[in-house]
C-alpha cells in the first residue's frame, strides 16, 4: 500500500452502489479526494459528497466490487485536479483526465481543480464575433458567436454525432484560425460511437488541434459527473491562459443528467420532476456558465452541448432547463432525416439569441440579417403550403402557394442539405440563399431593403464581395 499523506480513518457504515457512507469526519471537506484501501491492498479513488454531524458520504470513481466496511479511508486534503499544459493538445483522455491513447503522462505546468467556477458576470465580455462552422443552416440562419452557449437538441436515431464531428472538424473564427482549438467530451457513449469520433478526428487531421475526453457507457457512472468538468478545465487553460478560442462539444448531456439522477437516488434525496434532483438546474448552470469571454483576455470558450430529448419531449426537464441557461437551441428533425436531408436541422423552432451581434458588415456580410429574416419568413410560408397539400392536394393551391412550396423544397435540398465532408464559407452560404430567394417575386421580399436588393439580387446585379 503506497504512502499517502493525509487523514486516515476506519468507520465505513455502508456501501450503496457507488457511494460509501462512513461515520462523520468533521475535518473532511466537500469535493476532497479520498483513497480507499481494502485489506487485500486494492485501491479506489473517490470524492467527498457530503459531510454532516452524523456521516460523511463519499462517491467512488469506479466499480466498488470488493470494497467493504473493513476498508481504510485516507483523506488527501485536496480536490480532484487535472494536469494541464500545451501538451494536452492532440491527446485522448478518459472521463477522469487519465491518458488512454498510449502516450506518456502530461508534463504539467500546474494541476487544476476540475470544479472551476462560472465566469463572474461583471467580468464577462459580450459575445459578438462570428464562428464559421461551414454548415449553411447554422452559419446562415442560426449563427454561432464566439463565447456563446448553443445546444443541439436531438433524438435517438438522428445523426447528431455526425453533425458534432463535422462542426468540430470545420469550425473556425475567421482571421484567427491558428488559435482555434476543440475540446470534445463524450459522456456515456457506446463503444462504436467513441470509435467513430476518434477515427473521424484522426482521419481529417483535426486531432492535432483537439483534446478528447471519452467516457464510455460501460465506464463507471460516476465518471460521467467528472467528464464535462475535466473537459472544461482543459478548455479554460487553453482559452484564458493560452489565449486560444476553444469550441467545447459535450455529448450526450442526457447521459450526464441520468448519472446525476442515479447518484441522487443512491443518496436517498427527495426527487423532483421525473425523478431528477431538484438541484439539477444549478448543477447544469455550473457547467454551462463556464463558457464565455473574459474582459481583458484574448481567448474564449464557445460551447455546444448536445442532448437527446427522451421521447422527443421538449418539456422534459433536461432540454427544458438547458433552454433556460443557454442562448438558443438547434433542433434536429426526424422528418427531414427521413427524407434524406443532412444535416436534418429544422430552422423554424431553432434560435440563436446572439446571432444579431455576430453578423453583418465587417463580420460576415452586410446583407446577412435581411437574407436570414427573409428565408425564415418564406420557409414558414412554404411549410404552411405543404400542410395544405395534405388537405386539399397540390392542385388546390394558389399560384403564390405553389411558389412558396417550391421555395421550401429548394430551401431544404439546396440550402440545408449538404455533404458530410462539404465545408461552405459564409460567402457561399449567402450566395446559395440569394439563388433560392430569387424564386420569389420581388414584391414578396418584404424583409429586404431596396438597397440590398439592388446590390445582391441575382436578377439585378450579381453578388459582389463581402464587406
Amino acid at each position: 500500500m503506497s504512502q499517502i499523506y493525509g487523514l486516515t480513518y476506519r468507520g465505513i457504515k455502508a456501501v450503496k452502489g457507488p457511494l460509501v457512507v462512513m461515520r462523520s469526519v468533521p475535518e473532511a471537506s466537500y469535493d476532497e479526494v479520498v483513497r480507499v484501501y481494502s485489506e487485500d491492498g486494492r485501491e479506489w479513488l473517490g470524492q467527498v459528497l457530503e459531510v454532516t454531524s452524523d456521516s460523511t458520504v463519499i462517491q467512488i470513481l469506479g466499480d466498488t466490487e470488493g470494497l467493504d466496511v473493513s476498508s481504510l479511508v485516507k483523506f488527501t486534503g485536496e480536490p480532484l485536479r487535472l494536469p494541464v499544459s500545451m501538451e494536452i493538445l492532440g491527446r485522448v483522455f478518459n472521463g477522469s483526465g487519465v491518458p488512454i491513447d498510449g502516450g506518456p503522462p502530461v508534463r504539467a505546468e500546474e494541476r487544476r481543480d476540475i470544479n472551476g467556477a462560472p465566469i463572474n458576470p461583471t467580468m464577462r465580455d459580450y459575445p459578438d464575433e462570428f464562428v464559421e462552422t461551414g454548415i449553411s443552416a447554422i452559419d446562415g440562419m442560426l449563427s454561432l458567436v464566439r463565447g456563446q452557449k448553443l445546444p443541439i437538441f436531438s433524438e435517438s436515431g438522428l445523426p447528431h454525432n455526425h453533425v458534432a464531428t463535422q462542426i468540430a472538424r470545420q469550425a473556425i473564427v475567421p482571421g484567427k484560425e491558428e488559435r482555434f482549438a476543440i475540446v470534445f467530451a463524450a459522456i456515456g457513449l457506446k463503444h462504436d460511437e467513441v470509435l467513430f469520433f476518434r477515427r473521424e478526428f484522426e482521419k481529417f487531421g483535426a486531432l492535432s488541434r483537439s483534446v478528447l475526453f471519452l467516457n464510455l457507457a460501460n465506464d463507471p457512472v460516476i465518471e460521467r459527473i467528472t467528464t464535462p468538468r475535466v473537459a472544461l478545465t482543459a478548455a479554460e487553460y487553453l482559452a484564458f491562459d493560452q489565449g486560444m478560442d476553444v469550441l467545447v462539444i459535450l455529448t450526450d448531456m442526457t447521459n450526464y443528467c441520468e448519472a446525476l439522477r442515479e447518484l441522487s437516488a443512491a443518496r436517498e434525496e427527495v426527487p423532483s420532476r421525473k425523478g431528477y434532483p431538484g438541484y439539477m438546474y444549478s448543477d447544469l448552470a455550473s457547467i454551462y456558465e463556464r463558457a464565455g469571454r473574459i474582459k481583458g483576455r484574448p481567448g474564449s470558450i464557445t460551447m455546444m452541448p448536445i442532448l437527446t430529448m427522451p421521447g422527443g419531449d421538449l418539456t422534459h426537464p433536461i432540454p427544458d432547463l438547458t433552454g433556460y441557461i443557454t442562448e438558443g437551441q438547434i433542433f434536429l428533425d426526424f422528418d427531414l432525416n427521413n427524407r434524406g436531408i443532412y444535416p436534418p436541422i429544422n430552422v423554424l423552432p431553432s434560435l440563436s439569441r446572439l446571432m444579431k451581434d455576430g453578423i453583418g458588415r465587417g463580420k460576415t456580410r452586410e446583407d446577412h440579417k435581411e437574407v436570414a429574416d427573409q428565408m425564415y419568413s418564406a420557409y414558414k410560408e412554404g411549410t404552411r403550403a405543404r400542410e395544405l397539400v395534405q388537405i386539399i392536394g397540390e392542385a388546390g393551391l394558389s399560384e403564390r402557394e405553389r411558389t412558396y412550396l417550391e421555395f421550401a423544397k429548394r430551401f431544404e435540398t439546396e440550402f440545408v442539405a449538404q455533404g458530410y465532408k462539404e465545408r461552405r464559407p459564409i460567402e457561399e452560404t449567402l450566395n446559395i440563399a440569394w439563388r433560392i430567394i430569387s424564386l420569389l417575386p420581388e414584391t414578396e421580399l418584404t424583409r429586404i431593403s431596396d438597397r440590398t436588393l439592388e446590390k445582391y439580387h441575382p436578377r439585378r446585379k450579381p453578388p459582389t464581395g463581402g464587406e
